[in-house]
C-alpha cells in the first residue's frame, strides 16, 4: 500500500510540475532563436559600416579584417554564435562597386539580417523579417581612391614608453589598441596606429556618441533652438509625470526612468532593427526626476530625439563638415532616427577634433559653435553622481575630477570596447584612444591619462 501511495505521489508530482518544465523548455529554445537574430543583425550592421564607412573615406576593410577585430570579444552570448553566420556582401550594379548591403543568413524558415548602405547615414539594420532592402531612388555613390597615410608620427622620446605601453598589455591585459593621438589645441599632435588601421578608418565609437549628442544638443542651444530646461517631451500628454523630464535630466543620466539592464543595452535597438520610438519613449519613472543616477542608452536617445526637429535642418554631417570631422557618420534607425547613444563611425583624428573644439571652449576657426558655458556645462557634476566608480559623470560626458596626478578639469568621452577621447583644457592637451578590447578586458585609461600627462611634464 505504501508503495502504491509513493509511485501515485511520484507521478502526480512529474505531471503537476511538466507545464511548467515545458514552459521553460520552450522559452529557452525562444531566447536562443532570439540570440540567433540579433547576433546575425549584428554581424550585418558590423560588415556593412566597417566596409562602407571605411570606402567613404577612400580606405579599405575586409571582412576578415571586420570578423577579426569587430566580431571578436563581444557579448556573450552573441559571440558563440556571431562569428561562424553565412553572410553575403552585395554590391551596386550601377558601375561603382559601392557596397550596397549585407544579408546574414540566421534561420532556415526566416529571411536573412539585412544592413543596407545610404548615401549620407551609413549602414541601418532592417527588422527582423525585411526581405529585401528598401527600394532607394539614389545608390550610394563612389568614393575617391584610397587615402595612404602613415602609420605613426616620429613619437618623442618622453611618450614612447607610453605609446608602446598602450600598444602592449601594460594598461589592461587583453586589450586591443587600434590608435592612439595626443594633441595640442591646433594641429595633428603625435599618433600610432595599429596594422590595418590608419587616420581615414572609422570604428564605431559605441558610447563616445553620447558626447557627440551631447554636442549637438549644445549647438541647438546656442541657435536658440532648445534649452537643457526645457521638457524632452516624453510622456503621453501635458498631465504625464514624465513630461517634468528636462533634456538636462536626459544628458545626466538622471531622468528616473526604469531601464531593464545595467547600461540599458538597447538590444532591440542595435541589433533587432527596432526604431528608436518604439524601444526608447515609453518607459515609466522608478524615482523622481534628478535624484537617481542610472547610466541609460534611453536617456541619450531621448534627448536628441527632443532636438529632432532642428536636426532635420542642421543634420550632424553639417557639424562635422563645419570642424573638419569629414569621416565621421551618424547612423540612424531604419526609419531615419539617429541613435546617437552609440551608432557613430569616426576615426581617430576626427575625434581628436572634437576634443579640440572643447580644448577652444567650442570655437572653430574664429565661429562659435557652442554656447559660451557649454563646456563648464558638460564637465561639471550637478546632480546624482554615479556610485561605486572613481569618476563623475557631467551632460554627457565622463569626469576626472577626483583622480590622482590628473588636473580637476579632464573630462572624457568614453564608449564601449575602448573608446576614449580625453580633454585636458587647463593643459591643452586631447588624448585619442581607440580599441577593440574584448568583452571582459578594459583599458586602463586613468592611468593612461596619467603617465601621458607626467611624461609631457604638465
Amino acid at each position: 500500500m505504501i508503495r502504491k501511495l509513493a509511485i501515485a505521489a511520484a507521478l502526480l508530482a512529474s505531471l503537476s510540475g511538466s507545464p511548467a518544465a515545458f514552459a521553460q523548455s520552450q522559452q529557452d529554445d525562444l531566447d536562443a532563436r532570439y540570440d540567433r537574430a540579433l547576433a546575425a543583425g549584428y554581424k550585418a550592421l558590423f560588415l556593412c559600416s566597417a566596409i562602407a564607412n571605411a570606402e567613404r573615406g577612400g580606405v579599405t576593410r575586409s571582412a576578415e579584417s571586420v570578423h577579426q577585430w569587430e566580431l571578436t570579444g563581444i557579448q556573450s552570448p552573441l559571440d558563440q554564435i556571431v562569428q561562424d553566420l553565412p553572410y553575403d556582401i552585395m554590391r551596386a550594379d550601377n558601375g561603382t562597386g559601392v557596397l550596397s548591403f549585407v544579408r546574414v543568413t540566421w534561420a532556415q524558415d526566416m529571411p536573412p539580417r539585412i544592413a543596407y548602405h545610404k548615401t549620407q547615414n551609413g549602414c541601418s539594420l532592417g527588422p527582423i523579417g525585411m526581405e529585401e532592402p528598401p527600394k532607394r531612388d539614389v545608390l550610394p555613390r563612389s568614393y575617391p581612391d584610397a587615402i595612404v597615410n602613415d602609420h605613426s608620427r616620429i613619437i618623442p622620446k618622453n611618450l614612447t614608453g607610453v605609446f608602446e605601453g598602450a600598444f602592449s598589455q601594460k594598461y589592461g591585459n587583453g586589450a586591443r589598441t587600434t590608435a592612439v593621438i595626443v594633441s595640442g589645441k591646433e594641429g595633428d599632435g603625435v599618433w600610432r596606429y595599429a596594422n590595418g588601421f590608419g587616420p581615414a578608418t572609422p570604428q564605431r565609437t559605441w558610447s563616445v556618441a553620447k558626447s557627440i549628442a551631447a554636442t549637438l544638443v549644445g549647438t541647438a542651444v546656442h541657435d536658440g533652438a532648445a534649452s537643457g530646461q526645457s521638457s524632452a517631451g516624453v510622456g503621453t500628454d501635458e498631465d504625464d509625470p514624465r513630461r517634468a523630464i528636462t533634456i538636462d535630466h536626459m544628458l545626466r543620466m538622471a531622468s528616473g526612468r526604469y531601464s531593464d539592464t545595467p547600461g540599458n543595452r538597447t538590444d532591440p535597438i542595435y541589433w533587432g532593427g527596432a526604431i528608436v520610438g518604439e524601444r526608447a519613449a515609453a518607459w515609466p519613472i522608478v524615482h523622481q526626476p534628478g535624484t537617481v543616477f542610472r547610466y541609460a542608452n534611453n536617456d541619450t536617445l531621448m534627448a536628441v530625439k527632443a532636438v529632432e526637429a532642428y536636426l532635420a535642418t542642421h543634420p550632424p554631417s553639417d557639424f562635422f563638415e563645419k570642424i573638419g570631422m569629414h569621416n565621421t557618420v551618424a547612423e540612424t534607425d531604419h526609419e531615419g532616427n539617429y541613435i546617437l547613444s552609440s551608432q557613430v563611425w569616426s576615426t581617430a583624428p576626427d575625434l581628436m577634433r572634437l576634443g579640440q573644439l572643447y580644448l577652444n571652449d567650442g570655437v572653430w576657426n574664429g565661429e562659435r559653435i557652442l554656447p559660451e558655458n557649454w563646456r563648464e556645462y558638460v564637465s561639471t557634476a550637478s546632480g546624482p553622481q554615479p556610485e561605486g566608480r572613481p569618476i563623475g559623470y557631467g551632460a554627457g560626458f565622463w569626469l576626472f575630477n577626483a583622480s590622482d596626478g590628473i588636473p580637476p578639469d579632464t573630462f572624457a568621452a568614453m564608449g564601449n570596447r575602448g573608446q576614449y577621447v580625453v580633454i585636458v583644457p587647463s593643459r591643452d592637451i586631447v588624448i585619442v584612444r581607440r580599441g577593440e578590447d574584448p568583452a571582459g578586458h578594459g583599458f586602463d585609461i586613468v592611468s593612461f591619462t596619467r603617465d601621458v600627462l607626467a611624461a609631457m611634464g604638465k
